[in-house]
């Protein structure tokens, strides 16, 4: 709850003061010859200074007071009670950070109902998907245990799939990345969009015709390998780093420009990674974001880093995104205002962390428990020295470092042998080789980022959540201890959840 110091400047008052008493409306002192003196929430929460008050009901005060106590002020923002028998309706709900969403306002508000937008064939089909998928999965456990032998019941009232699709074909700049919306045609190295000597003005509505008319899928491999190249040129033209970020900056440009009286709340989390406390510790689904380096280190095939040791990472935990959507939807829907706010997720201003430490937790973490690799061959022992990461700021001295240490690495494991031995280190190099260039090129652009993000408004957020709030919908990311969050949480809920290691209990 949000506390405010008031001190006394009124010495005959001051001093008199023995008791104090709250209710929904007013607050009470009771002073040393018993009267007592009251004053509305509404006055103490709003002013830091009183000029008036009541004793006994009448006004007996006309000059400055100041109390001298840490005086609540009210609930927060009133999140458990903007739900209350709301009905929400939630696209992306079979996704990783729409499960999340879905399972936590389950289970910590009283919410109506939660439509869930599902691709599927027909109703029967949709209700199957999100059984699989949500009710019956390991992550709502919490929810299932909460309600018991009712659960089914439960779920059966508050959860219902809608059949649909929504289907669409798939910036390098310094500073701070402001909280803001993106005006149309916004490219991502220049705000002035009129007069940027680097890129085009993007036009969204022939980019969305362009790629409507180039949807027709495909099993060439040959044509799906252009066609991601393809994007990646046209968004980098642009000045976006890949066709996720531009196809996401158009999303929130056309929103924009045509939401008309629709208030619109846009949250843009930075590298979303496992869930840190709730519902489960370390909870994740799929290799993705900067699981695969984390992964590929671990196994002993990622020697070296393209990218510069200070640069900094910035992370934010799949619960504390979702906590966030839902604080920031509550405050914003019972304010009632037509605006677009935007909500920055991130962790880089507050609780900052560098590649330097990253890969130093990680290798500290493998190497005392490694990964065990299942392979024809059961002499691979990468783990028993495992590198520290070597950094380059070039490709081509990444290359040549990382294909003699992998080169040097299989030859240690498999030993000197048969020719057939050695064709086959050949052949595992080349392939490892291969894919330690491809995650280098996919992930350079972070290596050397050096952009922050402005997360004014999230703390601003928490600032205004009560105490239970913050405990029931935690958003502070400056409480992650991030050796902690690795070592403990991220990289064992990988290896249980993506790598399905049966040995990992967290």
């Amino acid at each position: 709850m949000l506390l405010k110091k008031i001190p006394v400047s009124c010495p005959a008052i001051r001093d008199q003061i023995k008791g104090l008493s709250r209710d929904k409306s007013k607050i009470s002192f009771l002073c040393n010859d018993e009267k007592k003196i009251e004053f509305s929430r509404k006055t103490i929460c709003q002013n830091s200074k009183i000029n008036a008050a009541l004793i006994n009901g009448y006004e007996a005060i006309n000059k400055e007071l100041e109390i001298p106590l840490m005086v609540e002020s009210g609930t927060g923002i009133g999140i458990v009670k903007f739900f209350e028998g709301k009905n929400i309706f939630i696209t992306g709900g079979t996704g990783l950070l729409g499960k999340v969403l879905v399972e936590k306002i389950l289970r910590s508000t009283p919410v109506g109902k939660i439509y869930v937008l599902v691709k599927a064939d027909d109703s029967e089909a949709a209700m199957d998907r999100l059984a699989k998928e949500l009710v019956n999965s390991d992550l709502f456990g919490c929810v299932q245990e909460k309600h018991g032998k009712y659960y089914q019941k439960f779920i059966k009232e508050k959860l219902i799939p809608v059949v649909g699709n929504i289907s669409y074909v798939n910036g390098e700049r310094e500073g701070i990345i402001l909280e803001k919306p993106l005006i149309m045609g916004e490219n991502r190295r220049n705000d002035d969009v009129e007069t940027s000597p680097l890129f085009r003005r993007l036009d969204v509505g022939d980019e969305i015709n362009l790629a409507l008319r180039s949807c027709t899928a495909t099993s060439n491999y040959e044509m799906t390998r252009d066609m991601k190249r393809l994007g990646m040129e046209r968004a980098k033209f642009y000045g976006w780093y890949n066709t996720y970020h531009l196809s996401k900056a158009m999303a929130e440009m056309v929103i924009h420009e045509t939401r008309g009286d629709i208030p619109v709340l846009i949250i843009r989390p930075s590298v979303i990674e496992s869930c840190y406390k709730q519902p489960y510790p370390g909870w994740i689904q799929g290799n993705r974001m900067f699981d695969p380096i984390i992964i590929s280190y671990g196994k002993g095939q990622l020697p070296a880093f393209l990218g510069d040791p200070n640069t900094p990472m910035d992370i934010i935990p799949l619960d504390i995104v979702v906590n966030t959507t839902i604080a920031a939807i509550a405050k914003h829907a019972c304010m009632g205002k037509s605006e677009l706010n935007v909500y920055q997720l991130a962790s880089g201003f507050v609780n900052p962390l560098r590649f330097l430490e990253f890969f130093e937790y990680i290798h500290e973490y493998f190497s005392s428990d490694p990964l065990i690799e299942s392979e024809s061959f059961t002499r691979i022992n990468y783990y028993d020295n495992l590198a520290k990461i070597k950094y380059f700021d070039n490709f081509d001295d990444f290359s040549k470092y990382t294909r003699e240490e992998i080169f040097e690495r299989l030859r240690n494991a498999f030993g000197v042998g048969e020719k057939t031995i050695q064709t086959k280190i050949q052949k595992q190099c080349k392939a490892k080789v291969a894919y330690a260039e491809h995650l280098s090129k996919m992930y350079e652009f972070l290596g050397f980022f050096k952009a922050r993000f402005d997360a004014g408004n999230t703390q601003k957020l928490l600032s205004e959540m009560s105490n239970d709030e913050k405990m029931s919908f935690a958003i502070d990311v400056k409480e992650i201890n991030w050796r902690k969050y690795f070592q403990e949480v991220h990289i064992p809920g990988l290896r249980k959840h993506v790598l399905n290691d049966k040995r990992i209990s967290i």
